[in-house]
């Protein structure tokens, strides 16, 4: 293993679970410098579902330790009007690994080590991966020199552990583009063969969550569970600005009515069969009523002139609320 005077060479890895993450590990590793992985997550993610983590399957095949790390008000702050700004949608990407990256060089000065490395490859993603948005990220983060890419490093200038002789240069990699087909073969020369297809990663490139969460936030309403919200149902904004959830399946339902909050309503049509509808916070009649009225457009009797809605809060007994169903063009009108 490299060695500094005598002091184990140690480098912070970014490590994502893709392949590009896995295979600068591997690389890194390789030469004998001992790995320490860490991976972000946020209410946005997309690669982490229950029970399963790429980041953590990735760290566990690789034998190197893994410290996860939420992302959280400073997050949703820095969202909200990032320096750089978004890419197509509310994706901050630049603002993002800004973050992410100081978080990583705490790390590496908190545990002694040398350099922090990612799976980035040059030109690979058009706002993040240019060779002038990398050089923001490293001056920005606080990583100037010290932010090694293994995979296109032959492309840059050398870093400090390239200068310092803990990296073999000769040993790093030239790979730019968005072409994959580079990284499957090295994939296969190192006899890595499972691995996360690249798509997906991040819901803020998402049109309509991206809508939805622009609309969260001329609102007012920035609180996590307002954000979980955002991953399930139909949303819609009542004209005196409160917001209206409707499940679309079972499933979905089923999580509505979990994480519901006591001041929330619950609405249903039980006769007709009907999704879960949640009112969030209001005891205002006209806001009830429009609920149920969407309530009785998704049920089975969105026919009928009026139907019966059940209407609840918490553990109290329900009311009933006899409702036309919402006409199409104010669901329309009021849809997020």
């Amino acid at each position: 293993m490299p060695e500094t005077g005598q002091k184990k060479v140690k480098a912070i890895a970014l490590l994502s679970g893709g392949l590009d993450s896995t295979l600068a590990v591997q690389i890194i590793r390789d030469q004998g410098i001992e790995v320490l992985a860490v991976s972000f997550f946020s209410p946005f993610c997309t690669c982490d579902r229950p029970g399963h983590c790429e980041a953590v399957e990735a760290a566990e095949k690789l034998d190197v330790p893994l410290k996860r790390i939420g992302l959280g008000r400073d997050y949703i702050e820095m969202l909200k009007a990032p320096r750089y700004g978004y890419g197509r949608n509310m994706n901050p990407c630049l603002d993002c690994r800004i973050m992410t990256f100081k978080k990583a060089r705490e790390l590496m000065e908190t545990s002694g080590a040398d350099f922090v490395f990612t799976g980035e490859v040059l030109g690979q993603r058009p706002m993040s991966q240019r060779k002038d948005a990398m050089r923001i990220v490293e001056r920005d983060s606080g990583l100037k020199g010290r932010l090694l890419r293994p995979l296109s490093a032959k492309l840059m200038e050398p870093t400090i552990p390239e200068q310092e002789g803990l990296v073999d240069r000769e040993k790093l990699l030239a790979i730019q583009g968005r072409s994959r087909k580079p990284q499957i073969q090295l994939a296969r020369d190192l006899g890595i063969n499972d691995y996360p297809c690249p798509a997906g990663g991040c819901l803020l490139t998402d049109k309509n969550f991206a809508a939805r969460l622009r609309d969260l936030f001329n609102h007012g309403e920035d609180d996590q569970y307002d954000i979980n919200l955002l991953k399930i149902g139909r949303h819609f904004r009542l004209p005196g600005g409160l917001k209206v959830i409707v499940g679309r399946d079972e499933e979905e339902n089923e999580r509505l009515e979990t994480m519901a909050r006591q001041d929330d309503f619950k609405f249903s049509a039980e006769e007709f069969g009907s999704p879960l509808v949640v009112l969030r916070k209001s005891q205002a009649r006209e806001a009830m009523e429009q609920a149920a009225a969407i309530c009785a457009r998704y049920s089975s009797g969105r026919h009928l002139a009026t139907i019966s809605v059940s209407c609840w809060r918490d553990s109290a007994e329900p009311d009933q609320l006899q409702v036309a169903p919402l006409p199409e063009h104010l669901l329309q009108e009021y849809k997020v």
